[in-house]
């Protein structure tokens, strides 16, 4: 195989208690992507699911399915995104826990910790029935809950089914910088991995390269890149996945389209949509910085935040699966030459259906984008 690719994969598409609380009973992802509605000419909105229809993540068959289609793609396993708010604080746990325990699906698999509080502005900008805007808080009590969150994710990290990176199993962070104290959080786990009968575990941070920068400060900005990436290598993480999706969008449109946009959003009421074409992302998406070992680029398959942010969202249209076959070959040539162990992609994403960015069948477009990943990973 070409390369690695692991898919994010949200298993927020069953009821839970927060949820009816918050947005009203058996609310899912599903709500806000069946009401989603078209922005301008050429939106594809709203998406309708096509093979696996409305789905319910508690149904085993349904997570069955899900796993075959991933693996006649040649995508290696999913990244199921996990919650630990501190103090053991979780959500959405179910159907991960549910595939843990049966052993079903037979398909490889790995954890994403998503570090971040839950408001009201979370899956529905608009739309709470609580006057309290914070669902989740995130919080990082200190050495002993860290040790609590690693025994209860030990189960999983020893399934023979986990992702392993150099023989490690690969764990993801979602934000580095949350975390207060990373370095005594990774030596934490790595001595406990050891005590535990594992060579140690992987760690891959998600940084965005702008995500400190603003759009006033990016000149000369492709130098800042590697600084900031080191910058959370040199707290004990094995590997960065880039996320570059902010530096695309300057680089598609320009720097004075996406300060109008943010002026607009916070003043005008997003008068005009912020949207660009898919193509333009893809053309400025992967930088030099993507080919060096540890750092692992990322693919995608479309965005659109429009069912859950309205007139808010940054819109990619016109994402097609020719367009994103071309997607493909850039996150491959960044990877082609390294150690086989080393070639991941990490695709945004399996099922963000309210996101726009999945590959899931649907009513447009079918198996397509499917086909063409197989395609040029197979080649």
């Amino acid at each position: 195989m070409k390369a690695r690719v692991i898919a994010f994969y949200l298993p927020q598409f069953h009821p839970t208690p927060e949820n009816d609380k918050f947005w009203g009973k058996g609310f899912t992802e599903w709500t806000n992507v069946a009401k989603a509605k078209p922005l301008f000419r050429k939106h594809n909105q709203p998406r309708i699911p096509a093979d696996l229809g409305f789905y319910d993540l508690r149904m085993p068959e349904v997570r069955e399915q899900q796993a075959e289609l991933a693996r006649e793609a040649g995508i290696e396993g999913f990244c199921y995104w996990h919650y630990w708010f501190g103090n053991g604080v979780q959500t959405l746990e179910r159907p991960f826990n549910e595939v843990l325990a049966s052993g079903k699906p037979d398909f490889p698999f790995c954890l994403g910790w998503a570090n971040h509080s839950w408001t009201t502005k979370t899956w529905d900008k608009n739309k709470s029935k609580s006057q309290d805007s914070m669902i989740f808080e995130q919080k990082y009590p200190g050495l002993f809950d860290y040790e609590q969150h690693f025994y209860h994710v030990l189960p999983a990290l020893k399934d023979e089914r986990y992702i392993t990176v150099d023989d490690k199993p690969l764990f993801y962070i979602w934000n580095p910088k949350e975390i207060p104290d990373s370095r005594e959080f990774i030596s934490l786990w790595q001595r406990l991995a050891k005590e535990n009968g594992l060579p140690g575990i992987y760690f891959v941070a998600k940084v965005d390269p702008l995500g400190t920068l603003g759009v006033k400060n990016i000149k000369n900005v492709e130098e800042q890149f590697m600084p900031a990436y080191q910058k959370v290598l040199s707290l004990g993480y094995d590997g960065i996945n880039s996320h570059t999706l902010k530096y695309a969008e300057l680089k598609a449109n320009g720097t004075l389209k996406k300060v109008f946009h943010a002026v607009g959003r916070k003043y005008l009421n997003s008068m005009f949509i912020e949207k660009y074409k898919y193509r333009d992302i893809i053309r400025n998406f992967n930088t030099a910085e993507d080919s060096v070992e540890n750092i692992y680029p990322q693919l995608i398959p479309g965005r659109d935040r429009s069912p859950r942010s309205g007139r808010t969202a940054v819109v990619y249209y016109e994402s097609t699966p020719s367009e994103f076959r071309q997607a493909i070959k850039n996150a491959i040539e960044c990877v082609k030459d390294r150690n086989p162990e080393h070639r991941l992609i990490f695709l945004n994403s399996w099922n963000e259906w309210a996101e726009g960015a999945y590959l899931e069948p649907d009513t447009v477009y079918g198996k397509e984008f499917l086909k063409v990943l197989g395609e040029e990973l197979k080649q």
